[in-house]
């Protein structure tokens, strides 16, 4: 959906990758069964904006001119928009173990370039004109795989691929793509810093000079180029992990030149390191995603664990720690219940002034664990618990 000026909106969605969706013909039986009823919800009669979640499967299926006729013709029957897509998970998200899985191929690999490209080539064929696309991304690859001296040049020069064809893209339709690095807690980058060091010493340094070459263009217009298709996608569950200020990180990309692609508004389960809270935590101690954790110690140490299950057995023997955030996407409009609560406080009135004031214009609601969360704070079906996101959401940035 759009919101405010018509020359310079922002637009909102949510994520599809709440749903099930490895094939295309699974992504179509989603948006009928439930992005429909959460239109008619949250924004019944006026364009609504779709934040597409393409595996490569599904991405390979969409590029069949049968199947992006008939979704255009959809789009144009349903009042639907395409602005953004999610391409962080290339293969399997629901349905069975993703856990580490979910960051391969990484950007070391040509598959993972490749795929991205895929994502681009789809996603300028659905724009509507005028209109700006944002893909996300994997931050370049779990961080214990990343071994050698070389990989954050190799990473680079596979994200300068990218930009070269999304700058292609931009020269021959006119429409403007940019792409995403999605910081996440134990991922090779995780905190701002890392980004903007990643950004500054080897995207514009190792990857401007690997863009000149690849292009004959100048180092003005290569930067150019990295500065409008490559930026960042703050999640800011991801931020609030690291106890980053989502509202201090725009901040800080906004000074650095680097694009904020799109926001990702999510919350994460923060609690105290009591034996009632990691007793309360033990339900979303769950076999399919991974739940990274940190513990912010009365010091001002950070603890990091890769996986919930880890903590909980760590955790009994660290009285410093004092609060501690997991990684687990719990609905924005969840007040919480003690002893557990949310991040979602956090987003407060200077981070939703930033997006009023052009921040970044792709917002996105990713709360994609709702399949794997606790009965008792589902509270409703998918569909609702989306609606109440979009309406939580709507009350603040309004």
């Amino acid at each position: 959906m759009k919101l405010g000026s018509h020359s310079s909106p922002i637009h909102l969605t949510y994520c599809l990758n709440v749903h099930p969706g490895e094939t295309w013909p699974e992504n179509i039986e989603a948006m009928q069964t439930h992005t429909l009823a959460v239109r008619d919800a949250v924004c019944p009669d006026a364009p609504f904006g779709l934040g597409l979640r393409l595996g490569a499967r599904a991405a390979r299926e969409l590029a069949d001119p049968s199947n992006e006729d008939a979704f255009k013709a959809f789009l144009q029957e349903h009042n639907l928009y395409v602005y953004t897509i999610n391409g962080f998970p290339y293969g399997r998200f629901h349905g069975g173990r993703v856990k580490e899985r979910v960051y391969q191929p990484d950007w070391t690999t040509d598959a993972r370039r490749d795929y991205t490209l895929d994502l681009a080539e789809r996603l300028a064929a659905l724009l509507p004109d005028g209109q700006d696309g944002s893909i996300s991304t994997l931050p370049g690859a779990y961080k214990l795989l990343v071994r050698e001296d070389r990989d954050p040049e190799i990473m680079a020069q596979k994200m300068m691929d990218c930009v070269a064809r999304l700058a292609e893209l931009h020269r021959e339709t006119g429409r403007e793509l940019h792409l995403g690095l999605e910081p996440e807690p134990a991922c090779f980058l995780e905190m701002t810093d890392e980004v903007i060091a990643f950004y500054n010493q080897v995207l514009l340094d190792h990857g401007r000079a690997y863009l000149s070459r690849i292009s004959g263009e100048g180092a003005d217009t290569a930067e150019e180029w990295i500065r409008r298709h490559l930026g960042v996608c703050l999640d800011t569950c991801h931020a609030a992990l690291q106890f980053e200020d989502p509202a201090s990180c725009l901040e800080r990309y906004a000074r650095e030149g680097v694009r904020v692609s799109k926001v990702q508004l999510s919350a994460a389960l923060e609690t105290a390191n009591t034996e009632s809270a990691r007793r309360a935590l033990r339900p979303f101690d769950e076999p399919v995603y991974l739940h990274q954790t940190r513990a912010r110690c009365v010091d001002g140490r950070l603890l990091r664990w890769n996986d919930l299950s880890d903590a909980l057995t760590a955790l009994p023997r660290q009285p410093m720690a004092e609060t501690v955030r997991i990684h687990f996407h719990v609905p924005l409009c969840w007040a919480g219940a003690p002893p557990l609560g949310t991040t979602a406080a956090g987003l407060d009135a200077r981070f939703w002034n930033a997006l009023q004031q052009g921040a970044c214009p792709h917002l996105e609601i990713e709360t994609y664990t709702f399949d794997v969360l606790p009965e008792t704070l589902k509270s409703g079906p998918v569909n609702d618990s989306i609606a109440r996101e979009f309406q939580w959401t709507l009350e603040r940035l309004t």
